[in-house]
């Protein structure tokens, strides 16, 4: 059996309208083709659908029954050629994101919300992990998006800055340091102090030793930790005090002090990574919803003005 959608438009239009003239004006096809169309599909199907006179047309008891599956049909294929077509334009898939524990608590939230109102045929798969491992799961080929730190990388990524912000030091509420409105970085030195680990934290890790290395401050190393929300917990817990990013007060960790650093002009980057080579047209199109969205909620340090928006390679 040889069913062509055309003949099943042809049908379906003839069946709403009883009238084979009228169903040819709103098809924009004279009368005999629509009819030479109605009786291949009745000659395919095996079945009269219609009972012609020369005054009326209706639907046999085959036909009523067929016209329903023959609209099913035809909206079944329109909606697969409208998603088609989305999914070529970019405006529905699957993106895969990347994105560091500090980042998720306010940075990604706002992307969510931001593209699924602009976006909602494209569907956010979300995955927590540290930079390092957004590069490895960059170049497999498992994540489409990544939201890291800048570090030095072999892989040939794309990176677009999208945020920058403070470091701020973190200490006990009732820390002699907590009275101060600024903590100069000679404050530190011997002080207990909770460092990133200079493996999965090596972002943070090489930005603090950095920091210190200057004013030649020594504080005492107590403990390395990878994640910002951990390093945060073992302060409150009063292990030691630690220098964060300004976004880790989002944790809203209580007994925990935030203070500025008075001789410091670190900042913390943080960066949009994906391959170049991609080849998702929803992640195309979020790239460029991103873009928009990061410009106008953040603003970069001046420092880093005029890098907002170009592409860095092995950051």
């Amino acid at each position: 059996m040889n069913i062509e959608f055309n003949q099943l438009r042809c049908f379906v239009t003839v069946a709403e309208e009883l009238h084979f003239g009228r169903a040819a004006e709103r098809l924009h096809m004279t009368q005999p083709p629509l009819t030479r169309h109605i009786q291949l599909l009745e000659h395919a199907l095996g079945v009269q659908l219609f009972e012609r006179t020369s005054r009326s047309v209706r639907l046999t008891a085959a036909g009523r029954v067929f016209l329903i599956d023959a609209r099913r049909l035809l909206d079944f294929a329109e909606q697969a050629a409208l998603s088609a077509r989305q999914f070529g334009a970019g405006e529905a898939g699957k993106v895969t994101l990347g994105f560091t524990a500090v980042s998720g608590y306010e940075l990604i939230p706002s992307l969510i919300a931001a593209a699924s109102a602009q976006l909602p045929g494209i569907t956010l798969l979300l995955k927590e992990m540290v930079s390092v491992g957004q590069f490895a799961a960059l170049d497999a080929g498992t994540i489409d998006l990544g939201f890291v730190r800048p570090l030095n990388t072999p892989s040939a990524l794309h990176f677009q800055l999208i945020a920058s912000e403070p470091l701020l030091l973190a200490m006990p509420e009732q820390h002699p340091l907590a009275a101060l409105e600024q903590v100069p970085l000679t404050a530190l030195h011997r002080q207990r102090f909770i460092m990133y680990s200079p493996d999965e934290g090596k972002y943070f890790h090489d930005l603090i030793h950095a920091l210190l290395h200057g004013p030649r401050v020594l504080p005492d190393y107590v403990q390395h930790i990878s994640q910002t929300h951990s390093i945060v917990g073992l302060v409150r817990a009063g292990l030691g005090i630690a220098i964060v990013p300004a976004s880790a007060q989002h944790f809203n960790v209580r007994g925990v002090a935030f203070r500025a650093l008075a001789d410091a002009t670190a900042f913390a980057d943080l960066y949009m990574a994906w391959r170049p080579d991609h080849r998702n047209p929803a992640l195309q199109a979020l790239l460029g919803f991103a873009s928009s969205h990061f410009s106008s909620v953040q603003q970069p340090h001046p420092a880093a003005e005029g890098e907002e928006g170009r592409d860095h390679t092995n950051q």
